[in-house]
């Protein structure tokens, strides 16, 4: 059965943005330190490829078979271009969806609706979650079964938190830990 799982940078401080993240500014400023692990960028759309430890685990990131992702998100990241790693993209939109700019995303009314068609179009394998607000509400709905931190060394003082007021419990299942960064896996905890 596949899992739910968010894939996330975070500084210490617990941003997963810095200020002012906004469409033409995604990670905010001072954000991009957040995805320093991740190395520079292989290829003209960004495709990386990290050694060790980080290499695994974006390998594992690159396995799921579907994502879903916050609209805000979305939209802050260009929309990937339309693609991300060759798997139907699952994105919750209020109001009238835009038309999409590829066959690989699906505007879906709720996250519910997102998550239970992400899981049928990613088969056997897993979902990558992506965003704030959307890994928020899918914890509350009990829809998020793990969480993979990118914990980086570094505090920004403000941004975007990953976290809101909800009190959760996790179990820490592994930890990593490679130049500039500690991966951090979770398994969520239902109650």
């Amino acid at each position: 059965m596949s899992k739910s799982i968010l894939y996330m940078s975070m500084s210490l401080d617990g941003f997963i943005t810095g200020p002012d993240d906004g469409p033409d500014n995604g990670l905010g400023n001072g954000g991009l330190r957040l995805h320093e692990w991740l190395g520079e960028p292989v290829s003209d759309y960004p495709h990386f490829d990290p050694p060790g430890v980080s290499g695994q685990v974006f390998a594992e990131v690159m396995g799921t078979g579907a994502v879903v992702v916050g609209r805000r998100t979305f939209d802050h990241a260009g929309h990937w271009g339309g693609d991300h790693h060759g798997v139907p993209i699952f994105v919750p939109t209020r109001g009238t969806p835009p038309a999409p700019q590829s066959g690989w995303v699906h505007y879906v009314p709720d996250a519910a609706t997102a998550m239970r068609e992400a899981k049928a179009a990613a088969g056997d394998g897993d979902v990558m979650v992506h965003g704030a607000d959307l890994a928020q509400s899918l914890l509350r709905e009990g829809l998020l079964d793990e969480l993979e931190i990118h914990l980086v060394p570094v505090a920004l003082g403000d941004g975007r938190r990953l976290f809101g007021a909800d009190h959760i419990e996790f179990e820490l299942t592994r930890v990593l830990n490679a130049p500039g960064v500690t991966h951090l896996h979770y398994r969520v905890l239902h109650q």
